[in-house]
């Protein structure tokens, strides 16, 4: 937890490491003491050498004692966790904000200047905020090395901060169980020199494709549907996940059902449009309805006719 590399990665980690040691210490301290209490009373009160019970009247002076020390103690502690915890509650006016969207199973960034990522690139030493948009259950973003953690609730707005102070890439993960693939809901936070992140931030272009795989039928679709999530969900192998596979789907028959009516379609770019925008209507035969979201209002017809390009190239 404290290894080198880490210790000064954001500015709650010595705050959050002193409570966490502090009541580390109280810890051990009790279990050790009270651990070696019992070891000697077990000797020293056995059967053996007492062979007759003798009734211990009560003492007020030794109650009042062990009412005080815990009740000190427990303020310490308080103390120490109160004072990690409170400056998360308090951002700076000039922090640099970033949309943060949870879903199943997967991150998204959304910048101010339009800039949608799967990992979260921030500058060194700037305040950042996260805002945090859950889309369909309960996630929590959790940054080990920066010592912060928040849930994301449906319906809620909620956010974090904390200002990166190393240059480096640290785990980003979901610490409330959200689903089957919860364990495929990570990504990394890179945190990167000022002048650096400037020049990545004005470059509005596609972050994961080179321009020359640009040109590929089917590439920008294919960065379409990873920065959203939905290979968490869609294999491209023809294995099955939560969701149909998505190799060979073109043109191939499938039984769907709808309103309890089971029936055969052919999957065409029309089907493709309406099981994104309302993935509840016709559910594919031997697939779990209210697992997808409407992406109605997140996908434009242009990003649309981008996947379903790529959805093409798979059937050759």
């Amino acid at each position: 937890m404290f290894s080198k590399g880490i210790a000064d990665a954001s500015n709650f980690v010595k705050g959050v490491d002193t409570a966490f040691m502090v009541i580390l210490g109280i810890i051990l301290f009790f279990l050790i003491g009270i651990t070696i209490t019992m070891i000697y009373f077990v000797i020293r009160y056995r059967k053996s050498r007492n062979p007759k019970a003798t009734q211990i009247e009560g003492n007020t002076t030794l109650e009042i004692i062990w009412t005080a020390i815990p009740t000190a103690i427990v303020l310490v502690m308080f103390y120490f966790g109160w004072a990690g915890w409170k400056p998360m509650q308090n951002v700076p006016e000039d922090a640099f904000s970033i949309k943060s969207i949870g879903r199943m199973w997967s991150w998204q960034f959304q910048y101010q200047n339009g800039k949608v990522t799967d990992t979260l690139f921030v500058p060194q030493n700037r305040p950042i905020k996260l805002d945090l948009v859950a889309l369909d259950v309960l996630h929590s973003l959790y940054i080990p090395a920066f010592r912060v953690k928040q849930d994301l609730v449906p319906g809620k707005d909620s956010y974090l901060w904390f200002i990166p102070q190393r240059i480096g890439s640290y785990d980003l993960f979901c610490t409330e169980y959200c689903g089957l693939n919860h364990s495929y809901m990570q990504t990394s936070v890179v945190v990167m020199p000022d002048k650096e992140f400037n020049e990545w931030y004005r470059d509005t272009t596609q972050l994961s494709l080179a321009s020359s795989e640009l040109t590929k039928p089917g590439a920008i679709g294919f960065n379409i549907v990873k920065r959203n999530g939905c290979l968490a969900c869609h294999s491209l192998d023809g294995s099955k996940l939560v969701g149909p596979t998505w190799k060979g789907l073109m043109g191939r028959k499938e039984l769907v059902i709808e309103n309890g009516k089971e029936r055969e379609i052919i999957v065409d770019s029309t089907y493709i449009v309406n099981s994104i925008y309302n993935p509840n209507q016709e559910i594919v035969k031997g697939f779990n309805k209210g697992l997808m979201i409407s992406y109605k209002g997140e996908l434009s017809q242009e990003d649309m006719a981008q996947i379903i390009t790529f959805m093409k190239t798979l059937n050759e």
